[in-house]
């Protein structure tokens, strides 16, 4: 049995060097971040496992994979790249990593909400550009923060914004509860809440789940976080409140499209914070999914 990791970044490779023991099954990592789905196959090989980052997979590439049994996605979002169902369909389970980020992407969300509340960007591109340009701030002690989706995030949030005097309100589609957090239905939800931050699992239920009736359900002038996928929010409706104000600023690390094309209408926003997909993508949290990955590929060895 043998793994290929077909589309590593440097930074992630030096990271499975250093944390692939020498009874691991024989890992090869593909330095080839551009590396298209057509020129998988000839990368695969006669592997069994296939690592896989931030490359499409789709399901007629994977059949042209002659031993392929096994799709290791380094994160949540698979669905994103592939099909799992059709995927297995043809006999290629996939695994997912959860977990491994909930602190970083936490923070991260934390971090453009702090951002949106204060205007540091819009000030900071004044600045640099020869104004003095001063924002009326939000002062976010005190006010209320709706979580739409609980897991592991959320609750990282969840803990932050407890930490600061924050109410912390959530909804999920299966019932839960969480010490600091107050659980109601998701209409009450948007009218309450002065800060939103979005963390669902994208799958057909979720796809353009903040849609222009959600919006306008939500508080003039509200705050918007999406660290968890682009495509959860209708992006039209998203422009239009932007544009009217309805939204009164969003702070966004996740795109329909990524890279964001150049002159996409969020980038002629000023009431918009955009990050690169990075909120993830810290040392601590590369470590635990890199270890993650290999201990799917140390099982799916165990099991034969």
């Amino acid at each position: 049995m043998r793994a290929v990791f077909i589309d590593a970044t440097s930074a992630l490779a030096e990271i499975f060097d250093r944390l692939h023991r020498s009874d691991d099954i024989p890992l090869t990592v593909n330095q080839q971040v551009d590396i298209t789905p057509d020129q998988i196959p000839d990368v695969m090989g006669d592997a069994n496992i296939l690592i896989v980052d931030h490359t499409n997979l789709p399901t007629d590439v994977a059949k042209r994979c002659a031993k392929l049994k096994h799709v290791v996605f380094l994160g949540t979002g698979a669905r994103s790249y592939m099909n799992p169902e059709a995927l297995a369909d043809i006999g290629i389970q996939v695994h997912i990593i959860k977990g491994y980020g909930d602190t970083a992407v936490a923070e991260c969300a934390f971090a453009l909400m702090w951002e949106a509340a204060k205007g540091f960007a819009k000030m900071d591109r004044g600045v640099r550009g020869g104004q003095w340009l001063r924002t009326e701030g939000l002062q976010l002690t005190g006010k209320t923060l709706g979580l739409i989706g609980f897991g592991g995030i959320a609750a990282e949030m969840a803990r932050l914004a407890n930490g600061v005097g924050m109410r912390v309100l959530a909804w999920n589609r299966s019932a839960k509860t969480h010490p600091g957090v107050t659980f109601v239905e998701l209409d009450e939800l948007l009218a309450q809440s002065r800060v939103i931050s979005l963390h669902l699992l994208l799958n057909d239920q979720t796809r353009g789940f903040i849609s222009a009736d959600r919006i306008a359900k939500m508080q003039d002038g509200v705050i918007l976080i999406n660290t968890a996928r682009g495509a959860v929010i209708d992006e039209n409706a998203l422009i239009d409140g932007l544009a009217r104000g309805r939204i009164g600023h969003a702070g966004l690390d996740v795109f329909d499209i990524e890279p964001l094309p150049v002159d996409h209408a969020l980038t002629r926003l000023d009431n918009v914070t955009l990050s690169a997909h990075s909120a993830f993508r810290t040392p601590e949290a590369s470590d635990n999914l890199i270890e993650a990955s290999l201990e799917h590929c140390r099982r799916i060895a165990a099991l034969g």
